[in-house]
């Protein structure tokens, strides 16, 4: 394992945002991922349905801790510092260590969207991505159909690249997949790297 990666899971890293906390998902935090999860509105544009019942997303939630152990899993509950309750996931759905390269994704609950929380998320992770692994492009994907999702790339200053048509198979139909990158060197001209510190929620500046 690259030990980078190997150090992200042996302690992976907490921190914040202005107004988010992002930290490994737990099973106390069933009730309120099932509160989004089970939303057909939130579910309709992913890969994933939705949650039938809480008995499943405790399941999950018990699965993704085995991944997390594996070092196969990559997302921290994002969690609203005013009330501490959970209102989505953000993480790298996926890391090419060999290319320095990394995927982001994000899923917010519906009571939180329009109100800037999805870039807040995807401009850590963006940051993250760059910082911590060390990354030279990170790129996002979306069905063509999620402007909303397509807002939040332009947001965070990734570069629309292309559809790719019928690329995936999803839900009993073929859909279109946008994809969006943000290349290390157009990120450095407007941002500098963070310091993220394994198990600890604050960050540093250089």
């Amino acid at each position: 394992m690259n030990e980078i990666l190997e150090r992200f899971v042996k302690d992976t890293p907490v921190f914040e945002t202005d107004r988010l906390i992002f930290r490994p998902i737990r099973p106390g935090d069933a009730e309120d991922m099932y509160g989004y999860a089970c939303d057909g509105e939130v579910t309709k544009y992913l890969l994933w349905s939705e949650h039938p019942d809480i008995g499943f997303t405790r399941r999950y939630i018990k699965r993704i801790g085995e991944l997390y152990r594996q070092g196969e899993y990559y997302d921290w509950a994002a969690v609203r510092k005013s009330d501490r309750k959970m209102i989505g996931t953000a993480g790298f759905a996926q890391l090419d260590m060999k290319n320095s390269a990394g995927e982001i994704g994000y899923v917010l609950a519906r009571p939180c969207w329009h109100q800037g929380y999805g870039t807040e998320m995807a401009k850590e992770l963006i940051g993250f991505g760059f910082s911590y692994f060390g990354f030279n492009r990170i790129q996002a994907r979306y069905m063509k159909e999620n402007v909303y999702s397509r807002s939040v790339m332009d947001k965070c200053g990734m570069r629309f690249e292309g559809i790719l048509r019928e690329a995936l198979f999803v839900k009993g139909e073929y859909r279109d997949i946008g994809v969006c990158s943000i290349l290390r060197s157009e990120y450095l001209k407007d941002h500098e790297l963070k310091v993220y510190q394994a198990g600890r929620r604050p960050f540093h500046i250089f």
